[in-house]
C-alpha cells in the first residue's frame, strides 16, 4: 500500500473515532462535569446562605443577651430595692419593739418605785409611831389608832 491510501484510511478512521467520541463518549463526560460544577455552585450558595444565617443567628443571640442583661439588671435592682425595704421594715419593727420594751421597763420601774414608796411610808410610819411612843413613854396601839396612822401614811 502506498502512503497516500494509508494516510487517507487513517484520516477516515480518525474521523470515525472523533465522531464516535463526540456522539457517545463526550456527552456523558460533559454531563458529569456540568453536574459537578452545579454541585459546587450549589455548595457555595449553601455556604453563603449558611454564613448569612449564622450572622443573623449571632445578631439574634446578641439581642437575646442584651435583653437578658437588661432583665438581670432590672431584677437585681428590684431585689436591692426589696432588700432595702425589708431592712427598713426590720429597723422600724426593731425601733417599735425597743420602744415597747422601754415603755414596759419604765412602767415596771414606776411600779417598783411606787412599791418602794409604800414600803418606805410603812417604815416611816412605824418609826414615827415608835418615836411618838418613846416621847410619850407609853405604848400606842396600832389597831386603835389605825385611822390616824393611815392619814399619816398618806401625808408622807
Amino acid at each position: 500500500m502506498n502512503i497516500n491510501a494509508t494516510l487517507f484510511l487513517q484520516a477516515i478512521v480518525f474521523a470515525i473515532l472523533v465522531w464516535f467520541t463526540m456522539k457517545f463518549v463526550w456527552p456523558p463526560i460533559t454531563k458529569a462535569l456540568d453536574e459537578r460544577a452545579q454541585k459546587i455552585a450549589d455548595g457555595l450558595a449553601a455556604a453563603d446562605k449558611a454564613k448569612a444565617e449564622l450572622a443573623n443567628a449571632n445578631k439574634r443571640v446578641e439581642a437575646e443577651l442584651a435583653t437578658s442583661r437588661n432583665e438581670t439588671a432590672t431584677r437585681l435592682a428590684d431585689a436591692e430595692r426589696r432588700a432595702q425595704t425589708i431592712v427598713e421594715e426590720a429597723k422600724a419593727r426593731a425601733v417599735e419593739e425597743g420602744n415597747r420594751i422601754i415603755a414596759a421597763a419604765k412602767a415596771e420601774a414606776e411600779q417598783q418605785s411606787v412599791k418602794a414608796r409604800d414600803a418606805l411610808r410603812e417604815q416611816v410610819a412605824a418609826l414615827a409611831v415608835k418615836g411618838a411612843e418613846q416621847i410619850l413613854r407609853k405604848e400606842v396601839n396600832a389597831g386603835v389608832h389605825a385611822d390616824l396612822l393611815s392619814r399619816l401614811k398618806t401625808e408622807l
